[in-house]
């Protein structure tokens, strides 16, 4: 217990004294009109910088993730399959894929597939 208690305070000292260091090493920047504004030849903007984001991208990219993590966690298991018990096996594949089965359904009754705007 007492190691545990030694890594966590050596680790929040580490963490403390390198934001202590980062926010006197780093230099002030003076904000004005000119530095915050979007670089275009000289001249003012037409419009704004920034486009809209498309939360459908973002929860499409967000389910990619999924996907790819779940093919991460699979991998493994297979190469497990020889020396583990295979009751134990696959009763732990087919609950970690009822589970992904189950939240691909919830998200497609929910119409977050569908890429209509």
């Amino acid at each position: 217990m007492m190691k545990i208690m030694m890594s966590l305070i050596v680790a929040v000292m580490i963490s403390m004294l390198l934001m202590m260091m980062c926010s006197i090493i780093s230099k002030n920047s003076i904000l004005d009109r000119e530095k915050m504004s979007p670089f275009e030849c000289g001249f003012d903007p037409k419009s704004t910088a920034r486009s809209p984001f498309s939360l459908q991208f973002f929860l499409i990219a967000i389910l990619f993730l999924i996907f790819d993590i779940e093919i991460a966690i699979m991998l493994p298991m297979i190469i497990t399959l020889k020396i583990s018990n295979i009751m134990s096996w696959a009763t732990t594949m087919m609950i970690f894929i009822t589970i992904l089965i189950m939240g691909l359904y919830y998200e497609w009754k929910n119409g977050m597939l569908e890429w209509a705007f």
